[in-house]
């Protein structure tokens, strides 16, 4: 880290010792003993500016503490609910990279978000990141003796379809989510499984995007199964990514049965049983609280992210027109968080 951005560091931490108490407790589940490294990517994700930098932390947690956040993991949502959450929004973690970055999956081809409301959806979105960012990253912290505060994401195309655009908008209002409140915790997406639809439209998105976003996605090839065994081992792919060829053994194949996705697998079993015993622990020191009660103000997009939303659904309708496909995609919003 250079001298520039150390001064940076030193000028935000500075500036946030002017926020109220509430705030200060919220920064503290924020930064979860590392504030430095906090800061770092709340100034990265404003490209080092610490005016800009400032102002995007203390709405972070001017929306933490109007919204709750710092109880969320208290919240369990039904567990019927919550499996046909599993069902229709598909993410997941199936392990760790060989450097210790916790490998998340997300099925953004097949997911549909038709069996539950957009403030639940939204809400166990919300629950994965806080559950990675204050659970998972620390843990690992802790494990291997030095700071893990990013994740891998590995994101599967298959089934990408024209037919999505009226999930623009949960996909946009998710995607603002994470810019404003959770900047630069993911090292690099990988892209795989990709058809036609995508690589036509990423043509189009990828000159939009930051240059240090760009940097962070790779488009692999069919399953990406070649390429992510250079970064993690067969343990902890995703089940998309475990595609066998005719040289393949049938001991590897064996493997790997597991969908990552599924509310039985055991990173989402794990979750949902965290949930439920914060949510015993909140009734029994403060009775009164509503477990269960949930509902976050989104904030209003970054104007860069709302051209890419519009991009996306004008290039799709264009493709739609041009090619006469009956089904019109599943949004995929890659951003810097």
């Amino acid at each position: 880290m250079g001298m520039g951005n150390q001064e940076a560091i030193k000028q935000l931490q500075t500036l946030m010792e002017n926020v109220d108490e509430q705030q200060k407790k919220s920064f503290q589940n924020l930064h979860q003993g590392y504030p430095t490294e906090t800061l770092a990517r709340f100034l990265k994700g404003r490209d080092w500016n610490v005016a800009k930098a400032h102002k995007m932390l203390i709405d972070c947690l001017q929306w933490r503490v109007e919204n709750e956040i710092d109880n969320v993991l208290a919240k369990p949502i039904p567990a019927d609910l919550y499996r046909a959450i599993r069902d229709s929004q598909l993410v997941g973690m199936s392990g760790y990279s060989k450097e210790g970055l916790p490998v998340v999956a997300v099925g953004v081809g097949l997911s549909t978000f038709d069996k539950a409301s957009d403030k639940h959806y939204v809400q166990s979105h919300i629950q994965l990141n806080e559950y990675r960012d204050r659970v998972i990253l620390p843990t690992a912290t802790k494990k291997h003796g030095r700071y893990i505060g990013t994740c891998v994401k590995v994101l599967d195309m298959t089934g990408l379809k024209l037919s999505a655009l009226s999930q623009l908008r949960l996909l946009t209002s998710i995607s603002t989510i994470d810019d404003l409140n959770y900047p630069e915790m993911t090292d690099t997406y990988y892209i795989v499984n990709a058809p036609y639809v995508f690589s036509a439209c990423w043509k189009v998105v990828k000159p939009l995007l930051q240059e240090r976003t760009r940097k962070k996605v790779q488009v692999l090839q069919g399953c990406g199964k070649e390429e992510l065994l250079k970064i993690m081992d067969y343990a902890s792919l995703p089940h998309f990514c475990t595609k066998e060829d005719s040289k393949s053994s049938r001991h590897h194949a064996s493997l790997k049965t597991e969908n990552c996705f599924s509310f039985d697998h055991v990173f989402h079993q794990q979750l949902y049983n965290y949930i439920k015993q914060q949510a015993i622990i909140m009734e029994t020191s403060s009775p009164i609280m509503r477990q269960g009660s949930f509902y976050v103000h989104v904030p209003e997009p970054n104007p860069d992210d709302a051209k890419i939303a519009k991009t996306i659904e004008t290039e799709f309708n264009k493709m739609d027109n041009q090619n006469g496909f009956s089904n019109s995609v599943n949004g995929v919003a890659i951003n810097g968080h």
